[in-house]
């Protein structure tokens, strides 16, 4: 008698939408966020959703997976700063001016406003980085339970790029669907952009030292150049008669 096929496996379901799914999302994403730098990537999904105030349901629901979770909890560390174009509470309650406004960034006129915004926003982006503690022990979080955990680094890579960095990814595509950047790899584009302007502090910081401010603005400058240069667009031609 011929094998019976085995069963297929059940389409995942979309995660839920709308403001209360929103909340709930935020909630879980900061509860994990502090239980895994307490207790690291062994923390229960039902310690998880108590702390966050939800079913472990809900978390299932949001995520899929503690993998899942643990991906956005670390790609949020990335990009958190970039997330609402500098009008997250942080930078509203006190005036801190070191958060990148991306809104500034996607509504450039032209290619000098471009340039002077990503700058500007680069800096920032580096400021927020060096003063983020949280992130710091985020990211040696992910280098030592990536070793106990493989399936961590198996995650990571299928969430991709474009998944890690969502804030800069729109960024981006908004820019290149205005004509104002040729971008033909977005993915590519996303990981040159943060190793210009991010990779290299990230790269000191874990050997316990920092890049000096001078440098570290002139990495951004450079970086900022190499990046518009590389992706602007190729000049409309006119053919003479």
């Amino acid at each position: 008698m011929d094998a019976q096929p085995a069963p297929a496996a059940p389409a995942a379901k979309p995660a839920p939408t709308g403001p209360r799914a929103a909340r709930k999302r935020q909630a879980i994403v900061r509860a994990a966020r502090d239980l895994f730098l307490r207790e690291g990537f062994g923390v229960g999904m039902d310690a998880i959703a108590a702390e966050a105030g939800v079913s472990k349901v809900t978390v299932y629901n949001h995520f899929g997976s503690k993998e899942a979770l643990f991906t956005a909890v670390v790609a949020g560390g990335l990009d958190e700063p970039l997330g609402d174009g500098g009008q997250s509470e942080q930078s509203t309650q006190g005036g801190r001016g070191d958060v990148p406004d991306l809104a500034r960034l996607v509504e450039a006129d032209g290619p000098d406003a471009l340039k002077a915004a990503l700058t500007d926003a680069g800096r920032a982006w580096g400021r927020a980085l060096r003063a983020d503690t949280e992130g710091r022990a985020l990211r040696t979080l992910v280098a030592t339970e990536v070793h106990r955990f493989p399936e961590l680094g198996r995650a990571w890579r299928a969430h991709g790029p474009a998944g890690h960095h969502p804030a800069v990814t729109n960024a981006l595509r908004t820019l290149a669907d205005r004509g104002l950047l040729d971008i033909p790899e977005l993915e590519v584009a996303v990981l040159q952009l943060y190793s210009l302007l991010v990779f290299p502090q990230m790269v000191f910081e874990q050997h316990g030292t920092e890049l000096g401010e001078e440098l570290g603005d002139r990495l951004v400058v450079d970086g900022v150049e190499m990046f518009l240069r590389r992706y602007a667009p190729a000049p409309s031609s006119t053919t003479s008669i």
